[in-house]
C-alpha cells in the first residue's frame, strides 16, 4: 500500500490487514492517529486484527496518547496491547537500534514536564496531568549495540537522570557518507571527550536511557530553546493539532525565530481541505491559549495555511526547517495569521 494511497484511506491499511491476515505491519506515529481520526462506525463491525503480531512504531516520535486510544478503539476487533512495538533505529546505522521483545508489552514513563525542559529526567506522578510528560519507551537496544548517552556541548556521558545526544556503535554502522569526507568524520567517527571511547555513530536525536530502556525526546536541530528552556515542537504540534478537527493531523510545525536578539516561537499548522466557512480570530486565539496554558510559553506569530502548504520529506517527515524560511520569506499560502509584530501582519497581507 503506497503512503499516497494511506493518507487517503488509512482504514484500508486496517482492511488489509483483516483480510490477509497480516502479522507484521509498521507505521509512525501519524498513521495510527490519522486511523482513530478517519474511523467511522461502521468500520470497526468489518475489521478482524486478531492476527496482527507486530505494529511497529517508529520513524517520528511516538505519543503514548495516541498507542492508549488505538488500543482502546482496536481492542473489539482482536488488537492487543503487546502487539505495539516501539522502536528505534535510522539507515546509517542499517536501521535497528532498539526495539520490543517478542510478547512483551509497551512500556512508558512519567517524567517531570518543567525539569524536562532543563535536560533533567525527574520521575513523576502519572495520574497527575498537568506538568507531566507520559514517554513511550523504545524499548531494549538490540544485538550488539552500545549505546551512549552524551551533552553535545561538552561530549562526555550524560549522567542517568540527564536528557543527552544518543550515541550508537556496533558491527552494523555504515562507515561513513560517499564522498563525503568532513560529514563522515563528524557523524560516524565521535569520541567520548574524556575516556576516548568510539568511534561511535552521533543520531542527532536527544534522549535518556533508564532501566535498560531507550526514550526518544526529539531532534537536536529542531529543538526549540526560548529563554533558556527546551521546547520540543512535536508536543506544541500535538497540542495545536487536538484542539480542533479543523486543523489538519501531522500537518503542522512549530518553530523559533530571532527577533531583537531573543528566539520567539511560531507556529504554522494546515487546514483541512473541507473545512467551511471558520471563525479564524477565535481559532487563532484558541490556539494562543491552549499553548500558554500547556506548555507556559508566549506564541510570536501563528499561520494558518491552506492544504498543501507544510513540505514534507519523502518518508513523510515534517520539513520544518523548510517551513521557517518560508515564514520568513513571507511565501506560506495562508487562510489566517496573527502576531503582536506589525511587520509579520503586513508582510502576509502584502503577499
Amino acid at each position: 500500500m503506497s503512503p499516497f494511497s494511506f493518507i487517503k484511506r488509512p482504514i484500508q491499511w486496517l482492511k488489509n490487514i483483516t483480510k490477509y491476515k497480516v502479522t507484521h505491519s509498521q507505521a509512525p506515529n501519524f498513521a495510527y492517529d490519522l486511523c482513530l481520526r478517519r474511523l467511522k462506525s461502521k468500520d470497526v463491525g468489518q475489521l478482524d486484527l486478531s492476527s496482527w503480531e507486530g505494529a511497529g512504531n517508529a520513524a517520528e516520535p511516538i505519543n503514548p496518547k495516541v498507542m492508549m486510544n488505538f488500543v482502546e478503539t482496536f481492542s473489539p476487533c482482536g488488537f492487543r496491547w503487546e502487539t505495539f512495538a516501539p522502536a528505534y533505529g535510522l539507515a546509517e546505522y542499517t536501521l535497528l537500534v532498539s526495539s520490543k521483545p517478542k510478547g512483551t508489552h509497551p512500556v512508558f514513563t512519567c517524567v517531570d514536564a518543567s525539569a524536562m525542559e532543563q535536560d533533567k529526567v525527574v520521575e513523576a506522578d502519572p495520574q497527575q496531568e498537568k506538568g507531566t510528560r507520559v514517554m513511550a519507551s523504545c524499548r531494549r537496544l538490540v544485538c550488539e549495540t552500545n549505546l551512549a548517552i552524551v551533552n553535545p556541548d561538552t561530549l562526555t556521558r550524560c549522567a542517568e537522570d540527564e536528557v543527552g545526544e544518543i550515541w550508537v556503535s556496533d558491527p552494523s554502522m555504515a562507515q561513513g557518507y560517499w564522498q563525503r569526507e568532513d560529514a563522515t568524520k563528524e557523524t560516524f567517527q565521535a569520541y567520548i571527550k574524556d575516556t576516548q571511547e568510539g568511534p561511535f555513530l552521533r543520531t542527532g536525536d536527544l534522549g535518556f536511557f533508564k532501566d535498560g530502556e531507550l526514550y526518544i525526546t526529539g531532534r537536536m536541530k529542531d529543538l526549540i530553546i526560548i529563554r533558556g528552556t527546551n521546547h520540543y515542537p512535536q508536543d506544541l504540534e500535538w497540542t495545536v493539532q487536538h484542539l480542533n478537527p479543523v486543523f489538519r493531523s501531522d500537518y503542522g510545525a512549530a518553530f523559533s525565530v530571532e527577533v531583537d536578539g531573543e528566539e520567539q516561537l511560531v507556529v504554522v499548522q494546515e487546514l483541512e481541505r473541507r473545512s467551511g466557512e471558520l471563525d479564524f480570530e477565535q481559532l487563532l486565539g484558541d490556539i494562543r491559549q491552549e499553548i500558554a496554558e500547556e506548555h507556559e510559553i508566549q506564541t510570536y506569530a501563528i499561520v494558518l495555511a491552506k492544504s498543501g502548504t507544510v513540505l514534507k520529506t519523502a518518508s513523510g517527515k515534517i520539513q520544518r526547517r523548510a517551513c521557517r524560511q518560508n515564514f520568513l520569506n513571507g511565501s506560506i499560502n495562508i487562510a489566517a495569521v496573527w502576531s503582536d509584530n506589525a511587520e509579520v501582519m503586513d508582510k502576509f497581507a502584502a503577499g
